[in-house]
């Protein structure tokens, strides 16, 4: 090969490895959250965007650089998570309008694709900010330009390190641009996890990633692919769902055991779901449980209870009865339909009660993807369909959504939390039009003001507060309300601090964790410190945060 080249092949190479490393390093990444909340999830939503693409390159029959191109741009498009996750896909795709045309990489060309990928990136960002994965990016495709500009025969192995190099000191360099990364002591996440991926691919292209293929038997193809929903009556903890993980990676590969609603959602390719399962039985019950066979029919979801020895596993006492597949029914067709995300069956019913059409389960602890919510939207039986994201990490998602669906017309109200939601559904009018109820809903959804009480993960300082483990933080619209030890008293000075001489409505939802007792007791607290406010308090049933609180 060349050394000035990059064929098909060594790219799909390539870029397995840099998704490989994003994956070991997610974790890490995910501790680089500026706020110390238990959910930080940069790593792990950039890790389920790249995998996503990663499967379909894996999957490719004929590989080409146009293949290549296509798959990487396809799969991350689709799997895009959280606005990290969504500007990585951007990133690729900005890539595959450069690549699908070549017969080879090489210096020039990928100076033009790194800054197709930076441009396409930006313009995918309403309001971009400096310090963050964009800035790194766009020094990547600075420092290319410049090397190709000094030397058009430079080898790539000199190419890739000059322009790795330079988003590492740019990286280094994020915290002197945002206050708030300076403060905190750590870099920006997703331009930390942006280099991983990058050294990833580099060390690949060194032939590292070989070598470690050779002796590491983990990259083969396993037969199947399990997927379910691990539920438990109590909080799996964090050592417990990290020792379940360990486990997984050591029978298998592309592990993930992701946070959601009911608990733990998990897949892996591996050569035994049995072994899986029995063991996700230590610690509850399963469902929603599919097997996929890589080998014989890798788009065919198996269900698990076709296997009598399965069957039998499931007859546990513990578990949910049988969980049989509901037959589609076709829904009346109707003018204008709706879809909200939401977490908690509190939160869901009243989403439903107001007319919500479909439910994507999501929110603070898992980011759905835009192949999630464009699957949402095919379940719509409408001409125009409302989407509200309700959490500013997925209306990039949501509005990326929007630009792949045709044959609908998408509206996506960008409602940054669960009471925002709520507002905007309220706030529809049947009698007005599309647009003009639109206009109405974010008008209106500007005027909530929503704080969020949970516990730090880790020691840090933030808006000249310091922090500790453990310490109950009230998260508000633009940063840390209010912090204090115990959940009530800190979920009130958080509202004594939002509340103006305007406010008329508090509405107050408690969380899994939170008794209905505890709640009431706050709502009357509430209601004595001010009179002149409507309070509501209603079960949300939401994980992690003790409270979701508006303020209107």
């Amino acid at each position: 090969m060349n050394s000035n080249t990059i064929d098909a092949s060594l790219l799909a190479k390539m870029f397995l490895a840099g998704a490989r490393n994003l994956e070991l390093k997610k974790e890490w990444i995910n501790e680089l959250n500026v706020f110390p909340v238990p959910d930080g999830d940069t790593g792990t939503n950039m890790t389920l965007t790249i995998q996503s693409a990663a499967e379909e390159v894996k999957n490719l029959e004929s590989v080409t650089l146009e293949s290549v191109s296509k798959a990487i741009s396809s799969g991350s498009l689709r799997g895009a998570r959280g606005n990290s996750g969504v500007i990585l896909s951007q990133l690729f795709r900005g890539c595959s309008k450069v690549w699908r045309n070549e017969t080879a990489v090489t210096a020039e060309n990928a100076a033009r694709a790194f800054h197709k990928a930076v441009e396409t990136a930006y313009k995918a960002v309403m309001k971009p900010k400096e310090g963050t994965i964009l800035t790194v990016a766009k020094a990547g495709s600075e420092r290319a330009q410049e090397l190709v500009s000094a030397c058009p025969e430079i080898e790539m192995e000199d190419f890739l390190r000059g322009v790795i190099e330079h988003m590492q000191v740019v990286l280094d360099q994020t915290p002197e641009m945002l206050p708030v990364l300076k403060e905190a002591g750590v870099v920006d996440s997703g331009g930390q996890g942006l280099v991983q991926i990058m050294k990833g691919c580099f060390n690949a292209f060194l032939g590292i990633e070989e070598e470690e293929e050779e002796a590491a038997p983990a990259v083969k193809q396993y037969a199947y692919r399990t997927e379910f929903i691990l539920k438990n009556k109590e909080h799996i903890s964090k050592d417990e769902r990290l020792g379940f993980v360990a486990f997984l990676e050591e029978q298998g590969a592309d592990v993930a055991a992701e946070r959601c609603e009911e608990g733990l959602k998990v897949h892996i390719n591996s050569d035994d779901p049995g072994v899986i399962l029995s063991k996700a039985l230590n610690f509850g019950y399963l469902s929603r449980i599919h097997v996929i066979n890589n080998t014989e029919r890798p788009q065919y979801p198996l269900h698990i209870f076709e296997e009598e020895e399965l069957k039998e596993a499931m007859a546990d006492p513990r578990k949910d009865p049988e969980e049989e597949e509901a037959q589609e029914v076709q829904t009346p067709h109707k003018e204008v339909g709706f879809i909200a995300v939401s977490i908690g069956d509190g939160l869901g019913g009243i989403f439903r009660e107001l007319g919500a059409d479909e439910l994507i389960e999501g929110g603070q602890t898992m980011n759905p993807s835009t192949q999630d919510i464009m699957d949402a939207v095919d379940k719509v039986n409408a001409d125009s369909v409302f989407i509200l994201p309700n959490n500013k990490n997925i209306i990039l998602a949501a509005e990326q959504a929007q630009n792949m669906i045709h044959d609908k017309e998408i509206i996506v109200v960008p409602s940054k939390t669960i009471p925002q939601g709520i507002t905007a559904l309220v706030n529809y009018l049947p009698d007005k039009t599309v647009q003009e109820n639109a206009a109405l809903m974010k008008e209106e959804i500007s005027l909530v003001k929503t704080v969020e009480l949970t516990y730090a993960v880790r020691d840090t300082k933030i808006d000249e507060m310091t922090i500790h483990a453990g310490d109950i933080m009230g998260v508000g619209d633009t940063g840390i309300v209010a912090v204090g030890p115990k959940i009530g008293e800190t979920a009130f000075e958080s509202v004594k601090k939002l509340v103006e001489e305007d406010s008329e409505l508090i509405s107050i939802y408690f969380g899994k964790d939170v008794s209905e007792e505890d709640a009431e007791a706050l709502g009357d607290r509430i209601s004595e410190e001010f009179p002149g406010c409507e309070v509501e308090v209603a079960s949300g049933g939401q994980p992690l945060y003790y409270y979701i609180i508006s303020i209107e």
